[in-house]
C-alpha cells in the first residue's frame, strides 16, 4: 500500500494514536524510510507492524472514507468502462459504481491526488473514493476488464457481421481487420472462461439469438446473448481453430486446439453438433488453474490417500477410478501418474485427448479416423515393454479384456470407468465380459469419485437440517449450512468444488466373493464391515457436518442407503 505523504495527514502519527504501533516502531520505520525512499505506510506494512486493513480503516476513519471488500461488492460493469484498463492497472484504481451522477472509485492510496484527478478528467465525472486492499483491486481489475472486453467483442461482432452467408466463413489464422471482431470474441470468451475457472463454454443457437453459457462448479450459468447474424462466422472460426470441416454442417464433429491464455498453454476440446437452429458448440477448457483441496493427497482425505498409494505400490494389477463425466477422474489419474513417474519404470498412456503433458511419460493420442483406437493403441503399447499403463477410459469390452490380460501378465494398469460406486466396477467389468476368476486375481482396487460444490463462505447461513434431511443423514446436524447467493459466487450460493471418494481395496475376502459371483450388495457389506470402507454418502456427510458443503449437494451424488 502506498500511503504516507501529505501535509495534513501523518500516517505514522495516526497509527500511533490508534494504538497499532508505538513510538519506537515508528522511529524504526522513519529511519528505514530515509534509506529506502518508500512511503511510511508501505514500510510499516512490510515490517509487519501493521496490516493493510488496519492502515485502511485508520485512513478511512481520518478522511471519512468507506472501506469496501471488492470480493463481495456488486461492481457495475458500466462504471468499469469509464476508464481504460491500462489506466486502472497503472494507478491501482477501479471504478466500481455510480452514485448520484458521481463515479465511485476504489483506491488503495487516497492521497494519490494527481492520479485521482486524471481519472476524473478521463471519465468526465465527479469522483468519490473508497478504500480497498491493493491485491483485491488488482484481482478485480483483471476480472472485470476481462468481462468488459468480452462484451465489447460481442457488441463489435454483432455490429460488423451483417449476415451469416458462407462467404463470411473465410476466417483463418492470418485474418484481417474485417474478421477481427469474431477473433476477439472467441479469444475473449476463452479468456473469461479461464479467468472464472469455467470447465466448458456452450454456444447454443436458437431461432432469433445465440445463448452463451459457462459451466462453473458443475452448473451452467447464463453469460451473454449474441445476435443471430454472428452465428456463421463464430462457428467457422472455432471450427478452423479445431481443424474441423467448416463446410460440413450435417454431422457431429470433434476436435481440439491449444491456445495461450495469460501466459498459460490451455488445451481446448471442441464438440460440434447440428441442431434445428444451426450448429451448437461446446468447448471444454482443459486448464491447470483450478484449485484442488488436499492437493498433497490427490484431493483425498488422509486414510483414502494411504489406501490409494498402497494400491499404486502393486507390481501389477488393475486400478480403476470411476464416476460420471466431469467428476475429476482424469485429474486424479494424472496426479497418481506424477506420483509414480520418478520410479525406474516405463510408463505409457493412451488417451483421448492428451489433456496434460507430463514428464517421463510416453503419451499416445487416440486417432479413430486413422484407426488408432483405445484397443489398437493398447495392443501396441504392450509391445513397448511397459511397466505401468494408463488407459484414459475403458469404453468397450475389447479394451477391458486387453487391460485385464495386461494386468495378469505383469503390468500395472490404471484406467477410468463410468459406474455409480466403487463396488459397481466389479459388476460392470463382468457385464463387459471379464471372467470372474480372472478379474478376482487382477483387480487391485477401485476408487469412486464425485465433485461436490463448496458452499460460499461469504453468504451461506447456518440453518440445520429439515426432517427429510435428518432422516437421510441418520442424525441431526445443527451446524449444517444452506446456500444463499451473493456477487462473489455469481448468485449461486457456491464457490469451488471438493472431491469425495469411496475406496475399495481388493483383499483375499473380496477376491473370494468375486470368484463366487457375489452381488454388489454382498461385496459392499463386506468392505464396510471388514475394511471400514467409507461410502460416498458417509464421506459427504462429514463435509456437510464441517460446513464445507450442503445437504442439497450431497443428495445429488449419494443414495439413501
Amino acid at each position: 500500500m502506498d500511503t504516507g505523504s501529505s501535509k495534513n495527514i501523518r500516517i505514522g502519527d495516526l497509527m500511533v494514536a490508534a494504538g497499532y504501533i508505538d513510538e519506537s516502531q515508528l522511529s524504526d520505520a522513519l529511519q528505514a524510510q530515509k534509506e529506502s525512499k518508500k512511503r511510511i505506510g508501505e514500510i510499516l506494512i512490510e515490517k509487519g507492524y501493521v496490516t493493510e486493513m488496519q492502515m485502511l480503516y485508520t485512513l478511512g476513519s481520518r478522511m471519512g472514507l468507506e472501506v469496501v471488500d471488492l470480493s463481495t461488492y456488486p461492481v457495475d460493469s458500466n462504471a468499469v468502462k469509464t476508464i481504460p484498463s491500462q489506466m486502472a492497472l497503472n494507478y491501482h484504481m477501479l471504478p466500481i459504481a455510480f452514485r448520484d451522477q458521481t463515479l465511485i472509485l476504489a483506491v488503495n492510496d487516497p492521497l494519490d491526488f494527481l492520479n485521482i484527478e486524471d481519472v476524473r478528467q478521463t471519465s468526465g465525472m465527479n469522483v468519490e473514493t473508497v478504500l480497498a486492499e491493493k491485491l483485491a483491486i488488482e484481482n478485480a481489475i483483471n476480472y472485470y476488464y476481462a468481462e468488459v472486453q468480452t462484451k465489447r467483442a460481442a457488441q463489435s461482432a454483432n455490429e460488423q457481421v451483417v449476415s451469416s452467408e458462407v462467404r463470411e466463413m473465410i476466417i483463418d489464422a492470418g485474418a484481417g481487420a474485417d474478421d477481427a471482431p469474431i477473433i476477439n470474441l472467441v479469444n475473449s470468451l476463452l479468456d473469461k472462461a479461464y479467468q472464472d475457472n469455467a470447465s466448458d463454454v456452450h454456444i447454443e443457437p436458437f431461432e432469433k439469438e445465440i445463448h452463451v453459457r459457462l459451466r462453473m462448479d458443475g452448473v451452467l450459468i447464463d453469460y451473454m446473448t449474441l445476435q443471430k447474424n454472428v452465428q456463421g462466422s463464430l462457428v467457422a472460426r472455432i471450427k478452423i481453430m479445431s481443424e474441423l470441416d467448416i463446410a460440413e454442417k450435417r454431422i457431429p464433429q470433434d476436435g481440439h486446439f491449444r491456445i495461450k491464455i495469460r501466459d498459460q498453454i490451455v488445451n481446448v476440446r471442441v464438440s460440434c453438433i447440428p441442431t434445428v437452429f444451426g450448429e451448437k458448440i461446446c468447448m471444454r477448457i482443459l486448464a491447470n488453474n483450478s484449485q484442488i483441496d488436499n492437493l498433497g493427497t490427490f484431493g483425498m482425505e488422509q486414510d483414502n490417500y494411504e489406501k490409494f498409494t498402497h494400491m499404486l505400490g502393486s507390481p501389477n494389477g488393475l486400478i480403476y477410478i470411476t464416476g460420471p463425466t466431469g467428476s475429476g477422474k482424469t485429474t486424479t489419474l494424472y496426479m497418481a501418474l506424477g506420483y509414480v513417474s520418478d520410479r525406474p519404470v516405463n510408463i505409457s498412456t493412451i488417451e483421448d485427448p492428451v489433456e496434460k503433458n507430463l514428464p517421463r511419460l510416453n503419451q499416445v493420442q487416440v486417432h479413430p479416423a486413422a484407426g488408432l483406437t483405445f484397443d489398437v493403441g493398447l495392443r501396441a503399447l504392450l509391445r513397448q515393454d511397459p511397466d505401468i499403463i494408463m488407459v484414459g477410459e475403458t469404453r468397450d469390452a475389447e479394451t477391458a479384456s486387453i487391460s485385464l490380460r495386461a494386468a495378469i501378465t505383469g503390468h500395472l494398469v490404471l484406467s477410468t470407468l463410468h459406474t455409480n460406486d466403487a463396488v459397481s466396477t466389479i459388476i460392470r467389468l463382468v457385464d463387459m465380459g471379464a471372467e470372474p476368476y480372472l478379474l478376482s486375481s487382477a483387480l487391485v482396487g477401485s476408487i469412486a469419485q464425485r465433485l461436490m460444490r463448496k458452499v460460499c463462505p461469504y453468504c451461506s447461513r447456518v440453518t440445520g437440517l429439515n426432517d427429510y434431511q435428518r432422516a437421510f443423514a441418520g442424525r441431526d446436524m445443527p451446524n449444517a449450512r444452506t446456500a444463499v447467493g451473493c456477487p462473489k459466487c455469481h448468485g449461486t450460493g457456491y464457490s469451488g468444488r471438493i472431491a469425495v471418494h469411496e475406496v475399495l481395496c481388493v483383499d483375499h475376502g473380496i477376491r473370494k466373493l468375486i470368484s463366487e459371483g457375489a452381488s454388489a450388495d454382498e461385496i459392499k457389506k463386506y468392505a464396510i464391515e471388514q475394511q471400514g470402507m467409507k461410502t460416498l454418502k458417509q464421506a459427504g456427510l462429514e463435509y456437510v457436518e464441517r460446513g464445507i458443503t450442503t445437504m442439497e449437494e450431497l443428495e445429488k451424488i449419494a443414495y439413501n442407503e
